[in-house]
């Protein structure tokens, strides 16, 4: 078949040109290749003598002579130096072969054929270049013909496929690379052939002849053409890359790991619950790591037993279960339609041989991979399930300072990577960093529940009840997610129907919190029965909490004293999670003391927020108490406020949590409080249920501690009050005010002891006592005498000898009375005793040993 240009032949490459000399020496034809090698046209060469046209000067004379031999008949190939006709002409160097000829008359004349050399010595240096690097590269090199099939193949590329670098040639992609990776191959020829454009590093996957292990190839393509320019196939250069890719596996599986391992740092105990704590895990856990997990935790553990997790050993196995009680808290899934791991792989079993449901509680089988792990601590390998979804499953304990505490199990489905070692280092890993988070969960939940508990004990019991209040209160601890805190309220019944009402505030957090809350409570309530003014009682208490946070002294106090200041100190400042045992006992209290006779209220405040008040018609206001410091850093006196309170007045007490948090400054927080209680008067239980639920509490940051007063007030008819000169008939006056009185509130049944209990009390005021003396009956839910008069010298029981004529005056007022006791005044003392209003019952008769008591 004829072709007018063949692509791909040697004379593509190089350049060879024809002419012909006549008998007479001269040129006689002149090809088109001629002229171009030569760059003279037919018209200009035709005719002239070669010789002298292209050969120079020096060395015409032997070419004359060759020329003369040839139209001899001989032949001759030779190297033959030529320049171009004209000034400046290129030089070059021509191997011609001369061939004698005849003419058809029968004249001698030759055929010339000119190759240039430097064509050749290029093609030369281009074949051995092309050899050195087609043989000698340690790539494998492929040539691919227009039909994609192999044309050459070199020695590397056979020792990967197998056989003689001739023995590949005829083969297509379809004999090297499975039929997907085959199809992309020869989209990707086909492409660089019709575009030219060339491909690199496009990475392909397969085996090598009679291998199993999969290769990964690196192959370059471009397009290659004929010395014309015209397209004859494609070269493709591979690169076995498998190692790197190996490499390159493990550092992702290195970096996803430590990426892991970090994203469970952050993620994992931000919780103190155990359920959430074990969710935390899984959402770090799948699908980053796995494809579908479940935690089971020791149902012990979840319950609060006391036992360590790590003592349900075989002693505390049951022979039909196998193993301790477990329950599956937690199960995440990436795969929509995937169950946890199923019986199969080790869970217990349930209807339809399901596995357990999440909340359920199991037994794993004795022999059961899960039960082994939970048994030895190790991970254990699962096999999977029979359905085939499930490719492998890790058992792994969750293991906290030698405690196992639960199981987690992570499993890879069908088509996801088998774990390796690797992958069993961090799945321990995760377990362990989850197992510490929940085992520290359970401490603190212990910790917790006990404080809790404590906490709650020393607070007031059921609804407070004072004379001349309607009080309610409530306590709101911060949830399981903080630590419990030491706030506390309390209401004292105090002699004279008054009564002390406390709120306070421990700072820091934990059990020690709630036990310095517990004794300060104790030392408040002794300290109030000693019936000593405000300012006196915080005075006592701060070195009571001096002593007890710092058994050294007062040291603490050096940097705190500052000046009293008027600047209600912030809370957020004080407190501290990670307090010391000095800074736990350091305490915010106020403390006030009510007369309901009089209205009137003293306050006295050791650091804490100042009391709310809110009147009728009025809005609220907060009392101007001064500050002063916290309890236990000593050294500054404490000042007292007295407030006359309107009938019907609302008196709030309440800690911190109340009006300050993390989002909220203390001053908007007292202004909403202000707010809230300035709204319309309503039942006291549904006004602290309304202050709770209007402000933005944070509930669950901090403890929450309020108490509420409505003033009521002692009536005029339920007091009796009058002033007796100092002179013995006061005695008989004062026996008569009070039978007079106790008669126009109906208590007959008092009358006697009442006039026999006066008459001691004002004989020992006019005996032992100065100025002027004052009698005061109260009637409320007791009946309450005091004697009043300006001695400082407090009364004491004593024995009487046998001898002695008197001294058993006070010995029959403790016999007679429910309670007596006497206080200092600001002028004196007062003397009081108080007798339980009569039922209905007869009085109790004092007994013979009673009465000799006396004696």
């Amino acid at each position: 078949m004829w072709q007018s240009s063949p692509p791909g032949s040697i004379y593509d490459y190089i350049r060879v040109a024809s002419f012909s000399i006549g008998p007479d020496g001269l040129i006689e034809q002149w090809s088109s290749r001629a002229a171009g090698l030569f760059g003279m046209s037919s018209a200009e060469a035709v005719g002239r003598d070669p010789v002298e046209a292209f050969m120079p000067a020096e060395l015409r004379s032997g070419g004359h002579r060759r020329v003369g031999e040839i139209l001899d008949g001989k032949e001759w190939t030779g190297l033959v130096p030529f320049r171009m006709p004209g000034e400046g002409g290129a030089h070059g160097v021509a191997e011609v072969y001369v061939m004698p000829s005849l003419t058809g008359r029968g004249e001698r004349a030759a055929l010339c054929i000119v190759v240039d050399v430097r064509a050749l010595r290029s093609i030369e240096t281009d074949l051995a270049a092309s050899q050195a690097i087609f043989g000698q590269s340690p790539f494998g090199f492929v040539l691919f013909g227009m039909d994609f099939t192999v044309v050459r193949a070199n020695q590397r590329f056979a020792t990967v496929f197998g056989g003689a670098a001739d023995d590949h040639r005829g083969r297509t992609v379809e004999d090297y690379l499975p039929r997907a990776e085959a199809d992309r191959l020869s989209a990707t020829l086909k492409r660089v052939l019709e575009t030219g454009e060339s491909v690199t590093d496009l990475q392909l996957v397969g085996t090598t002849p009679g291998g199993t292990e999969r290769r990964h190839w690196s192959m370059n393509l471009y397009r290659v053409h004929s010395g014309a320019g015209r397209p004859v196939g494609i070269a493709g250069l591979a690169t076995d890359v498998t190692r790197r890719h190996i490499a390159a596996r493990e550092a992702a599986s290195a970096r996803r790991n430590l990426a892991l391992l970090n994203e469970a740092s952050a993620r994992i105990g931000n919780s103190l619950d155990l359920e959430t704590t074990a969710r935390e895990l899984l959402d770090v856990a799948v699908p980053g790591f796995c494809d579908l997990a479940t935690v089971d935790l020791y149902q012990g553990l979840l319950t609060g037993e006391e036992a360590a997790p790590g003592s349900w050993g075989p002693a505390h196995r049951e022979s039909a279960g196998g193993s301790a009680e477990l329950r599956r808290v937690a199960h995440a899934s990436a795969v929509s339609d995937a169950l946890p791991p199923a019986v199969a792989g080790g869970g217990a079993p349930g209807p339809d041989d399901l596995p357990p449901a999440l909340g359920s509680v199991h037994r794993f089988p004795f022999g059961s991979p899960c039960a082994m792990a939970l048994r030895s601590g190790r991970v254990e390998d699962v096999p999977g399930d029979e359905m085939g979804f499930v490719q492998s499953t890790l058992a792994v304990p969750m293991v906290a300072h030698d405690t196992v505490v639960g199981l987690v199990q992570f499993s890879r489905t069908k088509g996801s990577e088998p774990f390796g070692e690797r992958d069993r280092a961090l799945a321990t890993e995760l377990a362990a960093r989850a197992a510490v988070c929940i085992d520290n969960a359970r401490l603190y939940r212990r910790e917790h529940e006990r404080a809790l508990i404590l906490q709650r004990s020393l607070l007031p019991p059921g609804d407070p009840e004072a004379a001349g209040l309607d009080i309610a209160c409530r306590y709101l601890p911060g949830n399981t997610a903080t630590e419990v805190g030491g706030d506390w309220f309390d209401v004292i019944e105090l002699p004279g129907h008054r009564t002390a009402l406390v709120v306070g505030d421990v700072m820091g957090r934990g059990l020690r919190a709630a036990v310095a809350m517990g004794e300060l409570r104790t030392a408040v309530r002794t300290l109030a029965l000693l019936d000593l003014e405000p300012a006196e009682v915080l005075s006592a208490l701060d070195e009571v909490a001096r002593g007890l946070g710092s058994p050294g002294g007062g040291e603490r106090s050096e940097g705190l004293g500052g000046s009293g200041g008027a600047q209600w100190p912030s809370r957020a400042a004080q407190k501290s999670r990670e307090a010391d045992l000095s800074e736990v006992y350091l305490a915010t209290c106020v403390y006030a003391v009510y007369d309901p006779v009089t209205r009137r209220c003293t306050f006295a405040n050791a650091g804490h927020l100042p009391p709310a008040v809110v009147e009728p018609g009025r809005p609220a206001r907060l009392i101007d108490v001064p500050p002063g410091m916290p309890l236990g850093v000593g050294g500054e006196p404490f000042e007292e406020v007295e407030v006359e309170l309107a009938e019907n007045a609302l008196l709030t007490l309440y800690t911190d949590g109340l009006v300050e948090s993390r989002d909220q400054p203390l001053e908007e927080g007292l202004d909403a409080l202000r707010s809230v209680l300035t709204g319309p008067q309503m039942e006291l239980e549904d006004a602290c249920d309304h202050v709770l639920s209007t402000l933005d509490t944070r509930h669950g940051e901090d403890d929450i501690a309020l108490l509420m007063a409505r003033i009521q007030g002692l009536p005029g008819e339920a007091v009796g009050d009058w002033t007796l000169p100092r002179e013995p008939r006061s005695v008989g006056r004062a026996r008569e005010l009070a039978r007079t009185q106790l008669i126009a509130w109906d208590l007959d049944d008092l009358v006697d002891t009442t006039e026999l209990l006066v008459s001691e009390l004002v004989t020992n005021a006019l005996r032992y006592g100065e100025g002027e003396i004052r009698l005061r009956l109260l009637r409320d839910r007791t009946l309450v005498c005091e004697v009043w008069d300006a001695g400082l010298v407090q009364p004491r029981r004593r024995r009487a000898r046998d001898t002695d004529e008197g001294g058993r005056g006070l010995q029959l007022v403790g016999l007679l009375s429910a309670a007596w006791g006497s206080r200092r005044t600001p002028r004196g003392k007062t003397v009081w005793f108080e007798l339980a209003l009569p039922d209905g019952a007869p009085a109790a008769e004092l007994s013979v040993e009673q009465l000799l008591s006396m004696y």
